[in-house]
């Protein structure tokens, strides 16, 4: 069923981000801002406000609310601490509308605007696909990100995730 590994996942992408919490948590204010080639936001800062942002927009679409951003690179938190409890508060609410599909809604068709204007239908599954993929992939960014910066980065694939989770 497309419920069960939905809900897998937003528990997987909750879990994965507060072990790349944790690890960003080691490095200093400097190091957490400091402008790098590789980061496609700017920063590591810039790319964790980017994820939330990610997940208001795709989330809204699903919701049909506009959650009130401007852009892909907006600063939503200028603190660590403050984007960690927005991040956290968000991982709960993901998880929350998530256990609370059907398999209907899974299937049900959202007509919405890309950030550009364009016009899409596509289904609710095929949005939750996209929303945590871009987690993955921007996860990856900060891994890399933190290794360069020299904090261990942890472990973020899914077999540790289950094997946590029993």
């Amino acid at each position: 069923m497309l419920q069960d590994h939905f809900r897998m996942m937003g528990r997987f992408n909750a879990w994965a981000n507060r072990r790349v919490y944790d690890a960003v948590a080691g490095l200093g204010d400097d190091d957490y801002r400091k402008t790098r080639p590789a980061a496609f936001f700017g920063s590591i800062h810039g790319t964790l406000n980017h994820l939330l942002i990610g997940d208001l927009v795709w989330f809204g679409r699903i919701e049909g609310t506009d959650p009130g951003v401007t852009s892909l690179d907006q600063i939503l938190y200028d603190d660590l601490a403050g984007l960690r409890a927005a991040r956290e508060a968000e991982d709960a609410r993901i998880m929350g509308l998530i256990d609370a599909m059907s398999e209907d809604e899974l299937a049900r068709e959202a007509a919405f605007k890309l950030m550009n204007g364009t016009p899409v239908t596509m289904p609710v599954r095929h949005m939750l696909a996209t929303v945590l993929n871009h987690q993955t992939h921007h996860r990856g960014q900060v891994h890399a990100l933190l290794k360069e910066a020299g904090v261990p980065p942890p472990p973020l694939d899914i077999v540790f995730y289950l094997s946590e989770a029993g």
